[in-house]
């Protein structure tokens, strides 16, 4: 379908696009095409309004894979839809990164750990949750682009791959076809007896849904070079440095427990690890690995089941 169609559902979302890279979002009436290329729109939901960075490849149509990609912690996801568009490019497929800003949602726990609760730790509504932003915001990029997936592809790196991992536990109806989560900082354990946010004791999280994330389809990417101990924006409370001293023994951790706790439970488990040689902690280094990963079947190497 060469033809992009745009459809605003009323009452669902506010929409608005940008058909050039970096361009403020103008508005784009019911019914009116997109050009393919970079751009940005603007969601609305529960309140708050978030920035979406875009990219359509040329000639994209109906059946062409969508990849939602979740920024670090310097919330710069114009920045991160760049490191993608040569991918998208090659594989073919959409790019999609929300911008949860810090003065929208502030701190690790608004964004990295979902806005599941508040700043005391009291539990917030699932509507205001930020893990309730992907599903529709998915379904307006298929509206506004007449795009026609089923589901979409997920990928996270550092805070973002805190978000992609929490994300699979607190939304086990999310459908997300494969999902990549590259060098996190910290893990939330699938271990119900540690408290949340190091384990998910205390949190929404119910046996259930801990079962269901534990047979998702998976991908623990790791740059075998991200070993700094002392890195910036590490976490080194004793419950992240229990899982290890730097983000490459921490991702080894989160694995394993993963695949204890599904022995345990006696789910399959759908994880994979996947080692970036020589890689540190860099997103467009991750992107390399992550995007073959994510849409050429052919591409195993690196892999562990």
């Amino acid at each position: 379908m060469n033809r992009l169609l745009c459809c605003v559902a009323i009452g669902l979302f506010s929409l608005r696009c940008a058909l050039s890279l970096g361009a403020e979002a103008v508005p784009v009436d019911k019914g009116k095409s997109l050009s393919p290329g970079a751009g940005r729109f603007d969601f609305s939901h529960a309140d708050k309004t978030v920035p979406v960075w875009y990219y359509v490849p040329a000639e994209a149509r109906a059946d062409t894979p969508v990849l939602i990609v979740m920024h670090g912690v310097g919330r710069d996801a114009s920045r991160y839809r760049d490191d993608w568009v040569p991918y998208a490019q090659k594989l073919h497929f959409m790019v999609v990164v929300p911008e949860f800003s810090v003065a929208a949602f502030p701190g690790s726990a608004a964004y990295a750990q979902g806005g599941t609760v508040d700043a005391k730790g009291h539990a917030l509504p699932r509507a205001q949750w930020a893990f309730s932003f992907i599903e529709p915001i998915f379904d307006a990029f298929k509206a506004a682009t007449g795009n026609r997936s089923e589901r979409y592809f997920l990928y996270g790196h550092s805070a973002g791959a805190q978000f992609v991992h929490r994300y699979l536990y607190f939304v086990p109806e999310a459908r997300v076809a494969k999902a990549v989560a590259a060098n996190a900082g910290w893990w939330t354990l699938p271990d119900p007896a540690v408290n949340f946010p190091y384990g998910l004791h205390g949190s929404a999280v119910e046996s259930a849904a801990l079962k269901t994330a534990l047979q998702r389809p998976l991908i623990v990417l790791l740059g075998t070079a991200d070993t700094d101990p002392e890195a910036e924006n590490l976490r080194k409370t004793p419950e992240a440095l229990a899982q290890g001293p730097n983000r490459l023994t921490r991702g080894h951790t989160f694995f394993d427990a993963g695949k204890h706790r599904a022995e345990t439970l006696g789910v399959p488990f759908g994880w994979q690890l996947a080692l970036a040689p020589g890689i540190g902690h860099k997103d467009g280094g991750m992107a390399t690995f992550a995007a073959p990963l994510l849409f050429d079947h052919s591409v195993v190497s690196g892999v562990v089941k």
